[in-house]
């Protein structure tokens, strides 16, 4: 009994020596790549993988960057999310982070580059490739020098990143004809990254997280189907085949191939942008609204239902988007290919509007398709009848045992009285009395 005592406090002393870790103790990290082109689609997978990262109790959340940039408005509202987290976060600047890319890193509480990396270039430009207006450059430097304000670094070099009116010769830019572009030696040199590690091994080490449970975001499939389908590219050529594909149907009898192809279309861009949350199920409601009362336009003409409609599906479209004016530039683009296809159907292919068919009579009842309002009785002329009514002008005339309804130049005539045909108009056969033989040149 000794001997199992002895042996029982032994383990007691022996637990209290080395204890046991806690799960409790492991730190996590949340890995979110930011990759490929910057647009509402990202947005929409961004913020979600930040609400798991907090549901998780996350310590940190690392922003693997490697992006060319992209659409500032849903740049504007990544960093929104970044800044509003209680979450530390970092960002990894793997290869690039320009542009768009440039100013998501600047939210980032810390910044970290792999040798070789860049961060910069940051102009703000329109869907043409050409540089925006004043008041969205003005926009664009004061978020981006805000961005560098908020975790305490230099403003003027953000600035430089999307000025080129910028000089800052201690990085050899003399001239200043060229936006700022940092190379890892040089963002350390400016205060714009904390160092530059060997890869995400190698930075966990630094941030001294090198045992944490990580976490790496992953996209669904119907994420990477909306990062497609909300790109600004994507957008108008979606909108465009969608015209296109109604109005070519509107020129053929039935709905076929160009109708189906033009409503898939417009259905995926609604998808793209609902699984974005940037459209609501009230708009796709609109969207068929207003179709509804188009189609009720061809039944019930009038202006009113069709100017409804296009109003509600031109609203639709608006409620999807957080830039009206990306989506001002895509609509007026899918109204010129339209148009465009209208054109080229009526002028090369001859083809008129089917609704219209239906509601104009284009049959019209001539002699050439057979048909006659009136026989005209040409053979009658020259010949000779008798009255068998007084005529007073019109009456009945037995002409060859067959009666005949005519009317005199404009006199009385009694029955019995004979006459010859001079005239016939129509229905109408013009009568006189005959005095003597008709010459031929009183015959009309």
């Amino acid at each position: 009994m000794k001997t199992l005592f002895s042996f029982a406090c032994f383990l007691i002393l022996a637990t209290g020596l080395f204890p046991t870790i806690s799960t409790a103790d492991v730190k996590r990290v949340h890995v979110i790549p930011v990759n490929k082109t910057v647009e509402n689609g990202l947005l929409s997978f961004l913020n979600r993988s930040i609400e798991d990262a907090e549901n998780d109790g996350a310590d940190l959340i690392i922003l693997d960057i490697d992006t060319p940039g992209g659409a500032v408005d849903a740049a504007s509202e990544i960093a929104k999310s970044l800044t509003s987290t209680p979450i530390p976060t970092a960002a990894f600047v793997d290869k690039k982070a320009l542009s768009a890319g440039a100013y998501i890193a600047l939210n980032a509480d810390q910044i970290y580059m792999t040798p070789g990396s860049t961060m910069g270039s940051a102009a703000v430009i329109d869907q043409q490739g050409n540089a925006a207006g004043k008041k969205a450059q003005s926009y664009w430097l004061s978020a981006m020098k805000s961005a560098a304000e908020q975790n305490n670094r230099n403003p003027k070099y953000a600035e430089a990143m999307a000025n080129t009116k910028m000089v800052i010769p201690e990085l050899n830019l003399l001239k200043g004809n060229e936006l700022l572009t940092l190379t890892p030696k040089q963002a350390e040199q400016v205060g714009y990254s904390e160092g530059t590690v060997k890869n995400l091994d190698d930075l966990l080490s630094v941030l001294g997280y090198e045992d944490a449970k990580l976490t790496y975001a992953k996209m669904s499939v119907s994420e990477q189907i909306a990062r497609f389908l909300t790109h600004p590219l994507v957008v108008p050529i979606l909108l465009s085949i969608g015209a296109l594909g109604i109005v070519i149907e509107l020129f053929t009898p039935s709905f076929g191939v160009a109708g189906s192809i033009g409503v898939s279309s417009l259905l995926l861009f609604f998808y793209g942008h609902m699984v974005a949350g940037l459209a609501g199920m009230e708009a796709l409601v609109l969207f068929i609204a207003g179709i509804i009362l188009l189609l009720l336009e061809i039944v019930v003409p009038g202006g009113v239902l069709g100017l409804l409609g296009l109003g509600a599906i031109i609203l639709s479209f608006f409620m999807s988007t957080d830039n009206n004016i990306e989506m001002g530039i895509s609509l007026v683009i899918a109204i010129v290919v339209a148009l465009g296809g209208a054109f080229v159907m009526m002028k090369f292919f001859k083809r008129k509007l089917t609704p219209f068919k239906k509601m104009v009579l284009n049959d019209s009842l001539n002699t050439e398709s057979g048909y006659v309002s009136n026989q005209n009785r040409y053979e009658l002329i020259g010949k000779q009848g008798k009255t068998t009514t007084p005529l007073r002008p019109s009456g009945t005339v037995l002409i060859d045992e067959e009666y005949v309804d005519v009317v005199t130049e404009g006199g009385y005539l009694d029955k019995d009285v004979l006459v010859n045909i001079i005239k016939v108009e129509g229905s109408r056969v013009v009568v006189r009395k005959l005095t003597e033989p008709l010459k031929k040149e009183d015959l009309n």
